[in-house]
């Protein structure tokens, strides 16, 4: 884990905000990660699921404490939420388990880091609802898999973090800046 002074003044890391899973829920999701034939597709490594809220991309360092100050308000405002397991997907290049939100909590969540990261400046919010999802496998040609989807039962999410992502030849790897807890 880092933390925020660890940020140098002149770099420009890359940053998201995402909603941490239970970790009982991580476990299930990698046990059932396991059973899907992928060919040339890769698997998210357990230490990297968990549901993005905001790409905020390339920031200056400046813009942490922030970005964490309104992480911060926005996780204490929070209302407790429920989700649940809809289906899994594939896009052009990432394999996903996409949720259900009872009660639309999570969105809501979503929508005030929205706002919050666009008044701040520091994010544009995306014109497409927001979708909770946890991306599981990454792949440059879909390879179409249908599998039965997890069964994690209903949950809710650990806690809110902003990540550092630092792009590697093996891949993204993700740290947590600051994690802040949910409904304060």
């Amino acid at each position: 884990m880092t933390s925020a002074a660890s940020v140098e003044g002149h770099e420009r890391p890359r940053l998201f905000v995402a909603l941490r899973l239970p970790g009982e829920v991580v476990e299930r999701l990698v046990a059932w990660q396991t059973r899907l034939r992928r060919g040339d597709a890769r698997l998210v490594p357990r230490e990297n699921l968990h549901m993005t809220v905001a790409f905020l991309g390339a920031r200056p360092a400046g813009d942490v404490e922030p970005i964490i100050g309104e992480l911060r308000a926005a996780a204490a405002a929070a209302e407790p939420m429920e989700l649940e397991v809809r289906d899994y997907r594939e896009t052009r290049s990432v394999g996903m388990v996409r949720f259900g939100d009872r009660g639309g909590r999570a969105e809501a969540f979503a929508s005030d880091v929205s706002a919050r990261l666009a008044a701040l400046g520091v994010y544009e919010p995306e014109r497409r609802r927001w979708l909770p999802h946890v991306t599981v496998l990454r792949f440059r040609a879909p390879p179409r898999l249908r599998p039965e989807p997890p069964e994690l039962g209903r949950f809710s999410p650990s806690d809110a973090a902003l990540y550092h992502s630092l792009l590697r030849p093996s891949g993204a790897q993700y740290s947590v800046i600051e994690a802040a807890a949910l409904g304060g």
